[in-house]
């Protein structure tokens, strides 16, 4: 069982809220609620109390709440085990799997025409979500995220780049017009879409949730936590997707897919680079760091993260 279901447990006693617990975790109410189902049926127990203002643990889900805990550090100790047996310690830049796929190469191609340290580095894609937590967990020193305006990031250093622009992208062959297409249209498809806490997927929920729609009244919904395959179904004309324009690029140039908006939609995410306030790059970190800034040239170069302007240290 994956451990996002045990975190949006935890999330949702220490919130006493499903609303509260969505928004912690920038996700849907709905998808909270869908995982705590996850939990209840798994266990064939009520979890929560909802006879009261705040939702509270029953005398089961007390003990699932106490395991749940357990797991959690086990596995954050595990993580931090198996880094000190490789002696020194990398450091972890994490992302989300757009940026990885977009940026990121272009980035290290630059990055390794001034430095043959790459080794120094430890590269992970995750969802925002647990981005976050591995930050608080000291499992990676930076991150750079697509988000929802909804994610909180208060106790992080910060730097905003340029965003990310969503779309809904479908083969030519669907016959739809491009431009501006009413939902109506796009609910009569077969929508792909990631799993639950990805941004993708959370601001498309949103979006639908504030005209009154919902994902399940698409023809089907198939779930992919690869974007790769999503990219190859869609040019199949297999059904449509909300996904990043700057994904899927090339195949609009090359004429493998159209894009198309929907009136009154957020079309657009944010893009962040953070870093835990205790986390000072010298030496191939702050490289690595100017790099990816250079790679934006609408970015101010004075406004350098600070953790680059600290003294040197070994990378």
């Amino acid at each position: 069982m994956e451990s996002v279901y045990l975190k949006t447990l935890i999330e949702v006693v220490r919130t006493g809220s499903l609303t509260k617990a969505a928004d912690s975790l920038c996700v849907t109410q709905s998808a909270v609620s869908r995982r705590i189902k996850f939990l209840e049926d798994r266990y064939e127990r009520n979890l929560l109390d909802r006879s009261g203002p705040l939702l509270v643990p029953t005398d089961d889900g007390q003990l699932v709440l106490k395991k749940a805990e357990m797991i959690l550090e086990l596995e954050s100790e595990l993580l931090a085990e198996l880094t000190s047996l490789s002696g020194k310690k990398p450091l972890a830049f994490v992302c989300t799997p757009t940026f990885g796929i977009v940026h990121l190469p272009d980035i290290l191609r630059e990055f390794m025409l001034k430095s043959s340290e790459l080794e120094n580095f430890r590269f992970v894609f995750e969802m925002p979500g647990e981005i976050i937590k591995g930050l608080n967990d000291g499992l990676y020193e930076m991150a750079l995220i697509e988000h929802c305006q909804c994610l909180d990031l208060k106790d992080f250093e910060t730097l905003a780049l340029p965003g990310d622009e969503m779309v809904f992208a479908v083969s030519p062959a669907l016959n739809l017009d491009g431009g501006v297409e009413p939902l109506e249209v796009l609910l009569q498809q077969t929508l792909f879409a990631r799993d639950e806490g990805c941004c993708s997927r959370t601001l498309l929920e949103t979006n639908l949730q504030k005209l009154g729609h919902s994902t399940k009244e698409f023809h089907r919904i198939v779930v992919y936590d690869d974007l790769h395959v999503i990219v190859r179904a869609l040019i199949e004309g297999e059904g449509v997707a909300f996904i990043s324009n700057e994904l899927i690029a090339e195949d609009i140039k090359q004429g493998r897919l159209m894009t198309f908006k929907v009136a009154n939609f957020v079309h657009n995410r944010s893009r962040t680079f953070l870093y835990n306030n205790r986390f000072a790059a010298g030496g191939t970190a702050a490289l690595f760091v100017e790099t990816i800034f250079e790679h934006f040239p609408q970015v101010d170069k004075h406004q350098l993260p600070y953790c680059c302007s600290m003294s040197p240290q070994k990378a």
